[in-house]
């Protein structure tokens, strides 16, 4: 860098040697500035040229022709918006892109387009064929649109196969059934009668706890009546009254008779030896096994003629647990008949074979129910906004006139699976009555009423005989909620595994499948030879 003052001090040219000549120019008028001023406007010159003189340097090395301007591209990138006035852009980009977008969302796909398997694929295919921002967005819609119905697909194809998985039997329960049939046949011991001749009085004895079980899972019953003895504080004082169909009743009697809860008595009872269980007497729920729609309905394809592109996966959770087979089984409609199928007994706790007993359950028989026959736990409040959320609106089709005529959608409802029930009361009301005719509406209107199995002809039934009893009763959804907490689970009386994932299959939830399986005896000979493995 160079200085050249001219002979006469008039001018000063500043020049670089890398060719940029005449870069600064100063003429100076004598009459008009003085030595003191040009020496000091040279100093600051002379302090400002270096840095201008490396820029100048770097400008040159990364290529000029990089920059779109010199001093809104180059030097703005280098000093700052702030210092030089470069705008930063990045808004108006989004907002143009956003725009982009918004063509794109109502715009068609079309068929043949061709769409990248992965993000990175994608990238690859913009570089090669210099994609515009409008097919960059068309091809980014596209994508999304595909992963989202292979999601749902595979969502639906995972529910589907969990309903058949849930409403299978096990191999392993399946061959403790069999094992224990065969031995009821080749053993005296497996058919000695239940209870003992010198316990039957105690039967219909008001004094005594009585729990009745209806299931026709031998595995199941075993864990329900093993835990309400092993957590009552008097034993002595439990009697249960297990009720399962015909094909189960030897292995279930065979069980019981083998492995004895002593001191707490067990009866064991199948279907057919109900005198008052004839159809005469149950005429809807004869109709219900035997019509040919109903039948379709719950054994069918559940797949077709649903909607799934407008139907999210919990709905169609739904309406696969409405459509298990069990729904149409008489013995999950037996609780209905109680006070007829035990006439001297004035008041039982009836159990779902899905419940685990953590607490001595005597307390129950205290609770005085104000002259109402159901004593339950409501599930309309609670802190699971998902279990604890149901109301009448949850079961039933309010669109159809005889249900919005008839009932309250924000009625509270209330839980099946631990129930204490007034047989006294019971037998003053109409309560079968009730639930038969609606059962018969919902039958003429072709299902469109409710599809949810026992419990909305129930609700009905039950109305105006409900005590709500404490929540801590009952703890309900083990068998969907996999976020259930675990110390409300460690302080409930009965936990409930109330859905598809039952503990005793492969699909259950590992985190509470343990409260069920500490009351399996895994060092029975039938439950080891059958491989039901802790």
């Amino acid at each position: 860098m160079q200085l050249h003052f001219s002979p006469s001090m008039r001018s000063i040219t500043i020049s670089s040697s890398n060719g940029f000549v005449d870069l600064m120019k100063i003429k100076v008028a004598a009459r008009h500035i003085s030595y003191r001023t040009l020496f000091h406007t040279i100093l600051i010159l002379a302090f400002l040229l270096p840095f201008v003189f490396i820029l100048t340097a770097v400008v040159t090395l990364e290529g000029v022709n990089k920059c779109s301007s010199f001093v809104s591209d180059c030097l703005g990138r280098r000093f700052g918006p702030r210092i030089l006035g470069r705008v930063d852009h990045s808004g108006r980009l989004v907002r143009d892109f956003q725009k982009i977008l918004n063509e794109v969302k109502s715009a068609d796909i079309p068929d043949n387009l061709k769409l990248p398997d992965s993000f990175d694929q994608l990238v690859l295919e913009i570089q090669n064929n210099q994609y515009d921002a409008r097919t960059f967005a068309l091809k980014l819609r596209a994508m999304m649109e595909k992963f989202e119905r292979e999601i749902k697909e595979s969502k639906f194809a995972e529910l589907m196969n969990k309903h058949f998985a849930a409403s299978s039997v096990p191999k392993g329960i399946h061959c403790l059934s069999l094992r224990l049939t065969d031995e009821y046949s080749s053993n005296a011991h497996a058919r000695k009668q239940l209870p003992s001749p010198e316990l039957l009085p105690l039967l219909t004895d008001n004094s005594y706890h009585h729990f009745v079980l209806s299931t026709d899972n031998i595995l199941a019953a075993s864990v329900v009546v093993a835990s309400t003895v092993q957590s009552s504080l008097r034993p002595e004082k439990v009697v249960f009254h297990v009720i399962t169909d015909k094909k189960t009743y030897a292995g279930m009697h065979s069980w019981f008779a083998l492995n004895s809860v002593s001191p707490a008595i067990v009866e064991v009872k199948g279907i057919h030896q109900f005198d008052w269980l004839t159809r005469e007497n149950v005429p809807v729920l004869e109709a219900l096994e035997s019509h040919s729609s109903i039948r379709n309905y719950y054994h069918g394809n559940h797949i077709a003629g649903a909607n799934l592109s407008s139907t999210t996966p919990r709905t169609f959770a739904s309406k696969l647990q409405a459509r298990s087979p069990k729904y149409i089984s008489l013995l999950n409609h037996l609780r209905i008949y109680l006070p007829e199928l035990f006439p001297n007994l004035d008041k039982v706790v009836f159990l779902d074979d899905d419940v685990v007993i953590q607490r001595d359950l005597s307390p129950l028989w205290e609770i005085d129910l104000g002259g109402k026959v159901n004593g339950a736990v409501e599930t309309c409040k609670g802190e699971d906004n998902w279990v604890m959320s149901k109301r009448f609106k949850n079961y039933f089709n309010f669109s159809h006139p005889l249900i919005a005529e008839n009932l309250d959608p924000e009625e509270c409802a209330w839980a099946y699976g631990m129930n204490i029930f007034d047989l006294r009361a019971w037998r003053q009301t109409g309560i079968r009555e009730a639930y038969h005719a609606w059962l018969k509406e919902n039958l003429k209107s072709n299902l469109t009423m409710w599809k949810l199995g026992t419990l909305p002809p129930a609700l009905i039934a039950f109305r105006g005989h409900v005590h709500p009893i404490d929540p801590s009763w009952h703890l309900l959804g083990l068998g969907y909620q996999i976020k259930t907490d675990i110390e409300n689970v460690k302080k409930a009386a009965v936990i409930h595994y109330n859905g598809q994932l039952k503990p005793w299959l492969h699909i259950g939830f590992e985190h509470l499948r343990p409260f069920w399986t500490k009351y399996v005896n895994y060092s029975n000979d039938f439950i080891r030879n059958c491989h039901i493995l802790e």
